[in-house]
């Protein structure tokens, strides 16, 4: 007779973060629509009345899914611009950003379903106030000044974009056209 292995037993907190793991995955790939609560559970190795239990609603884990990629944002811009200012701190934010997108393009994709799913009051209201909070957290950092806290998130969204494109590794003509402009216009900010 061989010995069994208990599964081991996660707190509830602990569940919660492994189903809003599998939320972005399946948001990610999804959208709002199309994120389904019963994949979501399943990949999260639970019941739907579960998953219910500890969200509420639907919207209520894509909101929490939301707020769980703009605080992994704040938190990825923090370390980078740790013991920097200014553009280095813009810099150093940019690449990281850049790095991780490259690392983990399902986080790129949360973020602009969420900007897709704007059409609902409610994840309305938490992408604007996560995005204002980048907004505000980049400044406080860097320090920077309108126009230039402008040009570093205009850029980023471009790049965004691009990324989405697959125009990260290979661009092509005109997409590096856009990188080049991007950089051009770092350094004539500096």
């Amino acid at each position: 007779m061989t010995p069994t292995v208990a599964a081991e037993r996660l707190t509830a907190p602990e569940r919660r973060e492994q189903i809003l793991e599998a939320a972005v995955t399946v948001f990610a790939e999804r959208g709002y629509e199309g994120a389904s609560t019963d994949v979501i559970a399943r990949m999260a190795g639970i019941s739907q009345p579960y998953l219910f239990r500890l969200f509420g609603t639907k919207r209520d884990l894509i909101v929490a899914t939301v707020q769980r990629c703009f605080a992994d944002t704040e938190e990825l811009f923090t370390r980078a611009a740790a013991g920097r200012s200014g553009d280095e701190a813009l810099e150093a934010m940019g690449e990281a950003y850049a790095d991780e997108i490259r690392r983990s393009p399902l986080k790129l994709r949360a973020q602009l379903q969420a900007y897709a799913a704007c059409d609902d009051p409610a994840i309305r209201t938490v992408v604007a106030a996560g995005f204002g909070g980048l907004v505000s957290l980049v400044g406080r950092l860097t320090g920077a000044d309108p126009e230039r806290l402008s040009m570093f998130f205009a850029q980023g969204m471009l790049l965004n974009v691009l990324a989405m494109m697959g125009q990260n590794d290979e661009p092509t003509a005109w997409a590096m056209r856009l990188i080049e402009g991007c950089k051009i216009s770092s350094r004539l900010h500096a």
